[in-house]
């Protein structure tokens, strides 16, 4: 019993670990043993919303009937403690990575968020300087309050040695009022000549439950200059009930390997390549069914997809349908669940030859009977075209479906994208 609450609870519920409450010894399993016996019998935990007889990723979060028993069992033999107690507080250990030791970590600045019903925006930059260039092959966000940050979207700027000389490594935040920014006014990002270095762009990147992304060594990789800087150009946070502070951190994770291909990215639907059919406004009331589709010009592979919706998605299916007209399944989402938008990465490259047309198709509650609905009465929601195209407040509406993918090679469909566990 023990090892599937290590491996499966854990992992979130743990000092610093995102969840509610622990699970790291023997007492914290039994105060909640019938809590956990109900959640995990209807397939609420561990969360998981992707479908797993339509397509599969790494580190699915689901039990097997055969574990799910165990769990019953045990609850309903009263909770034997065996060697439990020891074993599993024992190898416990506060959140510090997903991914082993860091190489490197930044602590962004303190941000101070009062209590209130308002969303909040934020410009936030951390800058080093390092003895020699390295290859980094990831970076991890651990936010300092997982419950109320929504997204942060995390560029890297590098600098020519020298270019800037007032370079610092003071980190700095400066709140905004819009969701979408582009001028990064107040960072002090300029050279000597007032001019901005070029932008690496999406190398970190967080939403609610995700725990980052480190692909084998030559996928994903790029280069730290000896000064640098990391932009979050869109930290959002939801409402918090009481005032807290925020202290985000990034972990970084150098390598020797160089990288050997260069990743791409594909964004449909707000604020990306293709269009929502219809637009993205949801009338009170209504269930509403929107699609996005896009036909990639190009033999893809692909590596990750990361769908997004707020709190009124209820349910989201992509796939792909070649020019012979098979269809190749990408991914399917039931139940959507704003808490959990993962970046789903395949398990091997999933090939998407050139011609075929990538379909989303999302459905929106906007009744009284989504729980989530942040409006009693229901009331029209959807892009707020004064927010440049869309507003990234949570209890506005977005439509999402992000690919991040290789140039296709012959063989890609047998390299496997998974990594020895740290």
């Amino acid at each position: 019993m023990e090892p599937i609450i290590y491996k499966n609870c854990t992992p979130c519920h743990r000092e610093n670990g995102g969840a509610p409450f622990t699970l790291t010894s023997y007492k914290d399993v039994k105060k909640k043993a019938k809590t956990i016996a109900k959640v995990t019998k209807l397939r609420y935990m561990p969360p998981w919303p992707a479908d797993v007889e339509y397509s599969h990723f790494i580190g699915e979060k689901r039990l097997t009937d055969n574990q799910i028993e165990i769990l019953q069992n045990w609850v309903k033999n009263g909770t034997p403690s065996g060697d439990f107690p020891n074993k599993l507080l024992s190898k416990v250990k506060p959140f510090i990575s997903n991914f082993g030791k860091p190489d490197l970590v930044l602590d962004f600045d303190s941000i101070s968020l009062s209590a209130g019903d308002q969303d909040r925006f934020f410009l936030t930059k951390v800058s080093a300087e390092i003895p020699e260039k390295k290859w980094v092959k990831a970076i991890e966000i651990v936010p300092g309050q997982r419950k109320i940050m929504h997204h942060f979207n995390g560029h890297l700027i590098n600098y020519n040695y020298g270019s800037k000389s007032d370079f610092n490594t003071k980190p700095v935040s400066v709140e905004i009022t819009k969701g979408v920014i582009e001028n990064l006014t107040g960072l002090d990002l300029m050279t000597d000549n007032n001019i901005l270095p070029q932008r690496v762009h999406s190398v970190v990147n967080y939403l609610p439950g995700v725990q980052g992304i480190m692909y084998p060594e030559g996928i994903g990789t790029f280069q730290l200059n000896r000064q640098f800087s990391i932009v979050g150009n869109d930290v959002h946070y939801g409402p918090t009930a009481k005032n807290i502070t925020d202290k985000t951190k990034l972990n970084l994770f150098f390598t020797n390997v160089p990288p050997k291909r260069g990743i791409g990215e594909l964004m449909l639907g707000t604020n990306g390549v293709s269009e929502i059919i219809p637009p993205l406004q949801i009338q009170p009331n209504t269930l509403s069914t929107h699609r996005t589709e896009f036909k990639v010009p190009e033999d893809i592979s692909v590596l990750t997809v990361n769908p997004h919706m707020h709190l009124l998605g209820k349910s989201l299916i992509a796939y792909a349908v070649k020019p012979n007209g098979d269809t190749i399944k990408i991914i399917n989402i039931p139940k959507w669940d704003f808490r959990w938008q993962y970046f789903y990465t395949f398990k091997k490259m999933l090939k998407i030859p050139k011609g075929s047309l990538i379909r989303v198709e999302a459905t929106f509650d906007n009744t009284k009977n989504n729980p989530f609905n942040p409006f009693d009465p229901p009331q029209l929601v959807g892009e707020r075209m004064e927010y440049g195209g869309s507003s990234m407040r949570a209890t506005d509406e977005m439509f999402q479906f992000i690919i991040t993918y290789l140039g296709y090679k012959p063989g890609d469909e047998n390299i496997s994208l998974e990594i020895e566990e740290q």
